[in-house]
C-alpha cells in the first residue's frame, strides 16, 4: 500500500506506569496481587451527568445504553480512596518529579501549575466514574523532527477481572501519559517511534516492567478518512501491523461508500418484527430469542459482507454498535444461509419483506427492548457507511485488527478536580531536574569502557536486571560474567520456576567473586544461585561448593575414563571429545569449570589416539 498516496497520518499516546512507593492521590502501596487474595468487594453502577458545558459526553452516553453492575475486589493494601469513599490525598510528589524527569529528556516545556482534572470514564474501570488526570509539560521535540505535545500525570485504572469485575488493586498507581503530534506517515515510523518513547522511559529507571505496565494508544487517519484511536496495544512488535490494519480498514470503508453512493443506497427507518417467520427454526440463537427484529437496508446487498480488515466485514462493524445493547450482534443476509438459518426462511424473509435482491436485511435477536436499541445502533452504523469512516475508539484484536468501543470523546468529557490543591512548579524545581543517561548511549558506553560485544551490551543496557548488572560490575566482577549470569542464568532459573527475584545483589556479588577466585567452579554458580533463592544463606551455599577438584584429580579422572574406552577414542579421534565430555561432567560437574575439562580432555585423547 503507498502511504503517501492514502495520505497516512498516525500518532501514539504511550501510557507507562512509574515505579513508585505509593499510588498518586493515596498512600497505598503500587503493589499488584493475586485476586484470589482479595478481602472484600462491593458493587456499583455508574451513571453520567451533564458537563459543565451543560452535555453528556457522547462516548459516555454510549456506556449507558446498557445499564450494568459493577464488582470491585478491594484487599488489605487498598483504602476509602480507591473506594471513592474518601477525598483524594495531595498528589504524589515522587510521581510528579518522575513526570518532570521524562519531560526534561524530551526538551519540554513544564506548565506553571499542575491542576488536576476529572476525565469522564463509565466503563466501570473506576468507582469514581472518572480518572483523574494532570497535565505537566508541552512541546517536545523527537528524533527525525516530529513532536511530543503534551505528557501528563494520570492515575492507573482498575484491572478487569472479567466481565464487569474488577480489582483495586491497580487503581490509582501514577502513570504518564505521553502524546505525540500527527506526524508519523508510514507503520513502520510509527513502531520505531514507539521503541524510541520505551527506551527513553525505561532509561530513568523509574518506571514498572513487565506485560501490561506500558500500552500505546495510537491514532491513524487517512487522506478522506477520519481519526481513529485504537486503545490498548500492549505488544511492540504488532504497532506497525495495526497502524496498516486500520489504514486498510479505511480504505475499504472509502471505497465501500463510494459503491453505495453509486447505487443510491438508504437506510429504511421501519422496524419489522419477524419473530413469527422463525418459529420453528433450527437455529438456537433466534429459537430461544424472545423477539426477533429485522432492519431494512436497500442497496446494501454484497457489501456488509465484504471483508475490510482480516477476518473483520462490515457487518462486524455493525455488530459491534448493537453489542452496546447487551446483544450478542446481528445476522445479516449476506452471510445467511448459515447459523441453523435455511435458505427457504432467508427466502421467506424476504418475500415477507417485499425487499429486492441487491437489498441487505439485518437480523436482530433478543428481548423486545434490547432488540430495538439494537436496531437503533444498527441504523446509525449503516448511515455512517453512507459517509465513510466514522471517528471511533477502537480496540484491538489478536493478530492487529480492530473493534469499535465507543465514539470519540469530546470537550464535555473532562472537568476542574476540586478536591486537589494544584501544585506550583518553579524555576528552581525545574532547574533541579536531571537527564538520565539514554540507554542507547549506555549500551555504546558499556562496549567502550566494559569490553563487552554489542549484542551483550545491548541486551544488558535494555534488560530490567541493569541494576543487578551494575552492582556486580561496581564490586569488581568482570563485566561478561556478570551480564551472562544477569542475562542467561538467572533467566534459565526463572523459567524453572526458581524465584530468582529473593536472590539479593550482595549475594550474587558473593558468588561471582567466589567464582572468579577459583574457590567455586563457573559450572556450580546457578546451583549456588538457586540454593540462595530457596532461602539458603549466602555463605553457606558457596562453602557447600566451595573445594572443587584440583588439577591433579581431574587429570586421573579423566586419564582413567579415556583408557576405560580406548578403543572408542582409537577409532573416534578427536570425535570423541563430545561423547567423554558427558561422561567426565557427570562426576565433574560442580566441581570444575566444563572448559577446563575440555582441555584436559583434548590432552588425554591426543596422548592415546
Amino acid at each position: 500500500m503507498d502511504y503517501d498516496e492514502i495520505g497516512l497520518k498516525a500518532g501514539i499516546e504511550i501510557h507507562q506506569q512509574l515505579d513508585t512507593a505509593e499510588k498518586l492521590f493515596c498512600r497505598c502501596p503500587t503493589r499488584l496481587r493475586q485476586t484470589e487474595e482479595h478481602t472484600g468487594e462491593f458493587f456499583r453502577y455508574l451513571h453520567a451527568t451533564v458537563s459543565e458545558m451543560g452535555e453528556i459526553d457522547r462516548a459516555a452516553a454510549e456506556e449507558m445504553m446498557d445499564r450494568r453492575q459493577f464488582r470491585y475486589f478491594t484487599y488489605d493494601t487498598t483504602c476509602l480512596i480507591e473506594n471513592d469513599e474518601e477525598p483524594p490525598a495531595p498528589m504524589n510528589q515522587e510521581a510528579l518529579g518522575i513526570a518532570l524527569q521524562i519531560a526534561r529528556t524530551f526538551s519540554m516545556h513544564p506548565v506553571e501549575q499542575v491542576h488536576t482534572m476529572r476525565k469522564l470514564v463509565i466503563d466501570g474501570s473506576n468507582t469514581s466514574g472518572f480518572q483523574r488526570t494532570a497535565l505537566v509539560a508541552m512541546g517536545g521535540v523527537l528524533p527525525g523532527g516530529g513532536g511530543v505535545e503534551t505528557i501528563c500525570l494520570e492515575e492507573e485504572a482498575a484491572q478487569r477481572v472479567e466481565g464487569s469485575t474488577f480489582s483495586l488493586d491497580r487503581l490509582g498507581i501514577p502513570l504518564v501519559e505521553i502524546t505525540t503530534a500527527p506526524c508519523m506517515h508510514t507503520p513502520e515510523e510509527v513502531q520505531s517511534t514507539a521503541e524510541y518513547i520505551g527506551m527513553v522511559l525505561r532509561s530513568t529507571g523509574r518506571v514498572k516492567r513487565g506485560l501490561g505496565t506500558i500500552r500505546q494508544d495510537i491514532n491513524v487517519s487517512i487522506r478522506d478518512g477520519a481519526r481513529v484511536e485504537i486503545k490498548g496495544v500492549q505488544e511492540l512488535d504488532l504497532i506497525a501491523e495495526v497502524v496498516a490494519r486500520e489504514a486498510l480498514r479505511q480504505t475499504n470503508l472509502l471505497a465501500i461508500r463510494d459503491e453505495l453512493r453509486a447505487r443510491n443506497a438508504t437506510v429504511d427507518d421501519e422496524t419489522h418484527d419477524v419473530t413469527a417467520l422463525f418459529a420453528e427454526t433450527r437455529s438456537a440463537i433466534l429459537k430461544r430469542a424472545k423477539v426477533v427484529l429485522a432492519v431494512i437496508l436497500p442497496g446494501y446487498a454484497g457489501l456488509v459482507g465484504r471483508e475490510i480488515q482480516p477476518g473483520r466485514r462490515l457487518g462486524s462493524e455493525i455488530s459491534d454498535y448493537v453489542k452496546k445493547c447487551g446483544l450478542g450482534g446481528i445476522f445479516h443476509t449476506d452471510e445467511l444461509p448459515a447459523y441453523g438459518v435455511t435458505a427457504d426462511e432467508v427466502a421467506g424473509l424476504r418475500a415477507h419483506l417485499g425487499v429486492a435482491d441487491e437489498d441487505a436485511v439485518l437480523l436482530i435477536a433478543g428481548s423486545r427492548e434490547r432488540c430495538e436499541c439494537g436496531a437503533r445502533q444498527s441504523r446509525l452504523r449503516a448511515r455512517l457507511a453512507l459517509e465513510g469512516v466514522p471517528e471511533e475508539t477502537r480496540k484491538m484484536l489478536e493478530g492487529g485488527s480492530t473493534a469499535y468501543m465507543r465514539p470519540l470523546p469530546g470537550a464535555a468529557r473532562m472537568y476542574p478536580e476540586t478536591d486537589v490543591f494544584p501544585v506550583t512548579i518553579t524555576d528552581a524545581d525545574w532547574t533541579a531536574v536531571t537527564v538520565p543517561e539514554l540507554l542507547s548511549d549506555l549500551a555504546v558506553r558499556f562496549e567502550e569502557e566494559l569490553g563487552l560485544d554489542p549484542g551483550l551490551a545491548r541486551q544488558v543496557a535494555y534488560s530490567e536486571r541493569l541494576p543487578l548488572f551494575r552492582s556486580a560490575v561496581d564490586a569488581g566482577i568482570g563485566a561478561t560474567l556478570a551480564a551472562r549470569t544477569v542475562l542467561a542464568t538467572l533467566k534459565e532459573l526463572g523459567r524453572e520456576g526458581v524465584a530468582v527475584e529473593r536472590i539479593a545483589a550482595m549475594d550474587l556479588v558473593l558468588v561471582l567473586r567466589a567464582a572468579e577466585e577459583g574457590r567455586v567452579a563457573r559450572e556450580a554458580v546457578p546451583d549456588i544461585l538457586g540454593a540462595i533463592a530457596g532461602g539458603a544463606v549466602a555463605g553457606d551455599a558457596v562453602e557447600a561448593h566451595a573445594g572443587g577438584m584440583g588439577d591433579e584429580e581431574l587429570s586421573a579422572l579423566v586419564r582413567r575414563i579415556v583408557e576405560e574406552r580406548a578403543a572408542f577414542v582409537q577409532e573416534k579421534g578427536m570425535r570423541a571429545l563430545g561423547p567423554l565430555m558427558g561422561v567426565v561432567m557427570e562426576e565433574a560437574r560442580g566441581k570444575v569449570d566444563g572448559r577446563k575439562v575440555s582441555e584436559v580432555l583434548r590432552r588425554e585423547i591426543s596422548r592415546l589416539a
